[in-house]
């Protein structure tokens, strides 16, 4: 079957691969190419974040769990490393139903819970390196033979091929006529400083993190649903420090060496699903918020078993 791809981020990068590694052709056609995408920019842990529909993200998390955690050993290069994090929460839930899928997750004890918080628990999760991961993701769908060309793809239905993949994340607002489909602004900051563990607050107003990465730690941060601003703010950085000081009293504000914003693709439930549009086949892939990273291989997974289900149509 011969596959074009919209979008050269970590969605249409995976799902390439996954097309690739079926036998299939790929074709992935981008206005934008590392490191110049959104992806290139992500935090990036696993955890989902910011997404929905909750049970079939869950199923897609737990696959890529499984991918990224045998790259650590397989694929170092890939810049993907196991760390520990703890979620901390302002009242007391069940765990997530993810818990017993990963390597490790406990319930903390009550003198790990920072002030301001009542519970949380700890876990083990692969962080994601993307000036590593994304040139990896490059190499690997070439390897296999995937092609690339530079594009603004205006009509899905003038793209070749048997099969259109859309991964365009926020130009689908354009793209599909998609106005579910939203930045959620994410301003973050790197630090020459290892906080030793991973401290998360998920919730989206007071969204919290720090990442540590290969060469720094990467702290954050916001989610400013319809915020298309790519200027950094120093307003931000102030909120950010803050409140990454609250679950990390630690922090050194003298080691921070840069930062940078992205604009996640947010709509109120990830859209993958197949579409016909006149002729053309299309099976759309985005809208992932900020589980891009986490949700990329269960999602490539499962655009391949739609592929494969009609590939005879």
């Amino acid at each position: 079957m011969r596959c074009t791809i919209v979008g050269a981020g970590v969605s249409g990068l995976s799902s390439g691969i996954r097309l690739l590694e079926g036998g299939h052709d790929a074709h992935i056609v981008s206005e934008k190419f590392s490191p110049e995408t959104v992806s290139d920019v992500a935090a990036a842990i696993w955890y989902p974040f910011l997404v929905k529909p909750a049970d079939r993200a869950d199923t897609w998390g737990i696959v890529t769990y499984s991918v990224l955690e045998s790259l650590c050993d397989s694929e170092p290069e890939a810049g993907v490393k196991m760390i520990d994090g703890r979620e901390y929460l302002r009242s007391v839930v069940d765990p997530p139903p993810w818990n017993e899928d990963i390597a490790a997750f406990r319930i903390l004890e009550g003198s790990e819970v920072p002030d301001g918080y009542v519970f949380g628990w700890e876990f083990r999760a692969p962080a994601i390196d993307m000036h590593y991961y994304m040139p990896w993701l490059k190499s690997r769908y070439e390897d296999l033979g995937g092609t690339f060309e530079e594009g603004f793809v205006e009509d899905l239905q003038e793209l070749d091929g048997d099969l259109v993949v859309n991964c365009v994340g926020l130009g689908a607002r354009e793209l599909c006529d998609d106005k579910e489909v939203k930045p959620a602004r994410g301003q973050i900051i790197f630090i020459e400083q290892d906080p030793g563990i991973g401290h998360f607050d998920q919730q989206p107003e007071t969204l919290t993190y720090t990442i540590p990465r290969t060469n720094v730690t990467v702290l954050g941060g916001t989610a400013q649903v319809g915020d298309w601003g790519l200027e950094i703010r120093d307003e931000d950085n102030d909120l950010i420090l803050s409140k990454v000081e609250a679950v990390w009293p630690d922090l050194d504000r003298s080691k921070i060496v840069g930062g940078t914003v992205g604009l996640r693709p947010s709509r109120t439930e990830v859209r993958l699903e197949e579409e016909i549009i006149g002729s053309t086949r299309v099976i759309h892939n985005y809208g992932h918020g900020g589980a891009g990273v986490t949700l990329s291989w269960g999602c490539a997974d499962e655009v391949v078993s739609i592929a494969e289900a009609r590939k005879e149509s």
